[in-house]
C-alpha cells in the first residue's frame, strides 16, 4: 500500500495519520507503544460543550455524574426522588424507575465498581459479558437459550456469588442458561453439569459424565476428581525467602489508587489480590509495569502518576505474558513461535536427497516460493472473506492443508515429510526428535507445560488463551536467562481448568526457581495460596478501593 502523495512521501506524521485512521489491530498496536491518551483541552474529558454541562439536577451535571462508579451512581438515583417536587416527579418517574433498574441490574453482575463513563475497549472479556448479562436481566424475555462463554473470568469469589444469583434469577423467569465454566463454584451452583473430556486436543472431545454437580460419578474424569478432593493443589509446606532485594513505588495514585507504597520483593512468586476494581491492574499493569518497560527497553509508553521507584537496578528484564494469540494467521504456529522450526528446516536441508537437488533451508519455508504450496502461499488453510461475518478458513483445495508443494514433500527424514512433522503432536516430536538435541529440548518444554497434545504446526489462530499463553511460556523456559527477569501475568488461570491451572503453577515454579520473580494479578485461591508473598488491595472496587491493606 502507498502513503502519501502520488509524487512522493508527504511526511512522517500524515503517514501516522493515515495509519491511526485504518483502525486496523496491528498498525493501532504499535502506534500506542508511542502514543497515549489525553484529556480534551477544551472540554476536560467531559466530552460535552458548555451549554450542556449547564443543565444540573440537584446540583449535578452529566459528567458529574458519570464520573461515578455504578454503585454511587445507584445511590444517587434512589435519593433524588426526596429532592424533586410533584411535578417535577410526575415528568421524570418512568425515567427514574428505569435508571434504577438498570443500575441495579449492574450491581447485581458484580460490575458497582465499574464508572459510567469507563472506556467500552477498556473493559476485560469478563466485565463486557456481564454488561450484556445485565440488559438481558432487564428485558424480561421468557423461553430464551443463554449462552455465556467463562463469565466468572477476573470475578473475586465476593462478586462471583452475585453473578451465580443473577444467573439464577435468569432460569426462574423461564429461560434456560448454558454456562462454559471451569469455576468451581460454577459448577456446584449448576443444576445439571456435563462434563467433556477425558484430557483436552485429539486426547478429547467425549462426553465422559452428565449429571446433577453432587451425582457426578466418572472417577476418571479429571473434572470429578478435583471437585470430590481425590485430586487438589496443595499448600507448599514452605516459602521462598527471596533474594533479599525490593523495588519499592511511592504514592501511586493513578485511577482509584491512594498514594499506595508498593514494596516488592523479588526472587519471589508474588500474588497481587483483591476485589474486581480494587486497583491491581492500575498499580501493576499501569503504573509499574510501564515504568519496569522503559528501564529495561527504552519504552515511551508513560505510566500514571508516582512518586518515586527504587530497585530499577535489580531487575534487567521486564515480560508480560498474557494469553494474546502467538500469531494471527495461520502460518504461525507453536514450532515457528518457539523458534526450533528453523531447526527443522535446516534438518531436512542437510538431507543427501536435498543436497542432490540443490535445496537449502529456505526451500522448507512458508515464506519462499519454491518449495511453498502456490495457491495457499503455505497457510494450508484459504480465507473466505464473510463481509459482516468473521472470517472462515478452509483447507487448501491443492495440497490439502500440507502447505508444501510436491517436490518439497518428497524429502523425507525417517520416513517422514516435513508436513507429517508439522502435524505431530508434542508427544509424537519428543520421541521422533530424541536423538536431536537442539529441537528436542525446545520440545520438551512444551511438553513440559501441559502442551503435549498440540500439534507442533498446529494454527496459531486455533490455540485458546490459555493453550497460546502456555507457549509463550514454553518459549520463555527454553530461554538461557541471567535470573533477574520479572514476568507479569494478568490473571493467567481464564479459560484453565484446575488440571491445567496446576500445570501452569509448576511452570510458573520452574521460572522462580531460575532466580527470577513472577508477579501475578489474581483471584484464583488456588494460585493465592501457593504464593510467597500476597499484596491485597482494597477494600472494595472503584472509589472504595485503591488501598494496600496487607
Amino acid at each position: 500500500m502507498f502513503y502519501g502523495e502520488p509524487d512522493g512521501f508527504s511526511g512522517i506524521i500524515n503517514l501516522l495519520e493515515q495509519l491511526a485512521d485504518e483502525q486496523e489491530s496491528t498498525s493501532n498496536k504499535w502506534l500506542s507503544t508511542f502514543s497515549n491518551y489525553v484529556p480534551c483541552k477544551v472540554c476536560n474529558g467531559d466530552r460535552l460543550n458548555k451549554i450542556a454541562v449547564h443543565f444540573k439536577i440537584d446540583g449535578k451535571n452529566i459528567p458529574q455524574l458519570v464520573n461515578q462508579d455504578v454503585e454511587d451512581f445507584n445511590a444517587w438515583v434512589f435519593s433524588i426522588e426526596k429532592k424533586l417536587s410533584k411535578n417535577q416527579m410526575q415528568i421524570g418517574f418512568e425515567i427514574i424507575k428505569e435508571i434504577k433498574r438498570k443500575s441495579q441490574f449492574l450491581i447485581d453482575v458484580g460490575l458497582h465498581y465499574l464508572s459510567l463513563n469507563r472506556s467500552s475497549k477498556s473493559l476485560s472479556g469478563g466485565e463486557s459479558q456481564r454488561i450484556r448479562l445485565a440488559s438481558q436481566i432487564g428485558s424480561d424475555l421468557v423461553g430464551v437459550l443463554y449462552i455465556l462463554d467463562e463469565p466468572s473470568i477476573g470475578l473475586h469469589q465476593k462478586d462471583n456469588i452475585k453473578l451465580i444469583n443473577a444467573l439464577k434469577k435468569l432460569r426462574d423467569t423461564g429461560n434456560s442458561v448454558l454456562v462454559v465454566e471451569h469455576d468451581k463454584e460454577m459448577i456446584e451452583a449448576a443444576d445439571y453439569v456435563i462434563d467433556v473430556g477425558p484430557g483436552a486436543g485429539i486426547n478429547g472431545g467425549e462426553i465422559i459424565d452428565a449429571a446433577p454437580p453432587k451425582k457426578l460419578s466418572n472417577k476418571n474424569s479429571t473434572t470429578f476428581q478435583y471437585l470430590s478432593g481425590i485430586k487438589k493443589i496443595e499448600v507448599p509446606n514452605k516459602r521462598r525467602k527471596g533474594n533479599g532485594k525490593n523495588i519499592v513505588l511511592k504514592e501511586a495514585t493513578g485511577n482509584n489508587l491512594k498514594k499506595v507504597n508498593l514494596t516488592l520483593p523479588l526472587g519471589k512468586l508474588v500474588c497481587i489480590s483483591g476485589l474486581s476494581g480494587s486497583g491491581k491492574s492500575t498499580l501493576i499493569n499501569e503504573t509499574l509495569y510501564p515504568i519496569l518497560s522503559t528501564h529495561a527497553y527504552g519504552s515511551r509508553k508513560q505510566p500514571l502518576a508516582y512518586k518515586s521507584i527504587k530497585g530499577l537496578e535489580h531487575i534487567d528484564k521486564v515480560i508480560d505474558i498474557d494469553q494474546a494469540p502467538i500469531g494471527r494467521t495461520p502460518r504461525s504456529n507453536p514450532a515457528t513461535y518457539c523458534g526450533f522450526f528453523t531447526e527443522v528446516r535446516n534438518l531436512f536441508a542437510a538431507l543427501p536427497e536435498s543436497k542432490i537437488r540443490g535445496y537449502n533451508a529456505g526451500r522448507f519455508s512458508f515464506n519462499v516460493k519454491t518449495g511453498r504450496c502456490p495457491v495457499c502461499e503455505g497457510g494450508g488453510m484459504r480465507v473466505i472473506e464473510m463481509n459482516f461475518l468473521p472470517d472462515v478458513y478452509v483447507h487448501c483445495e491443492k495440497c490439502n492443508g500440507r502447505r508444501y508443494n510436491r517436490e518439497t514433500l518428497e524429502i523425507r527424514f525417517k520416513g517422514k515429510s516435513i508436513s507429517d512433522v508439522l502435524d505431530m503432536t508434542v508427544e509424537q516430536a519428543l520421541e521422533f526428535f530424541e536423538n536431536q538435541p537442539r529441537i528436542f529440548r525446545r520440545v520438551q518444554t512444551l511438553a513440559e507445560v501441559g502442551l503435549g497434545y498440540i500439534t507442533l504446526g498446529q494454527h496459531a489462530t486455533t490455540l485458546s488463551g490459555g493453550e497460546a499463553q502456555r507457549v509463550k511460556l514454553a518459549e520463555e523456559l527454553s530461554k538461557k536467562d541471567t535470573g533477574k527477569t520479572l514476568y507479569v501475568l494478568d490473571e493467567p488461570t481464564t479459560g484453565l481448568h484446575f488440571q491445567d491451572v496446576r500445570l501452569l503453577l509448576d511452570v510458573l515454579q520452574k521460572l522462580v526457581d531460575k532466580g527470577n520473580t513472577v508477579l501475578i494479578i489474581e483471584h484464583n485461591m488456588d494460585v493465592i495460596k501457593v504464593a510467597d508473598y500476597i499484596i491485597d488491595m482494597g477494600p472494595e472496587g472503584g472509589n472504595a478501593g485503591g488501598q494496600l491493606l496487607a
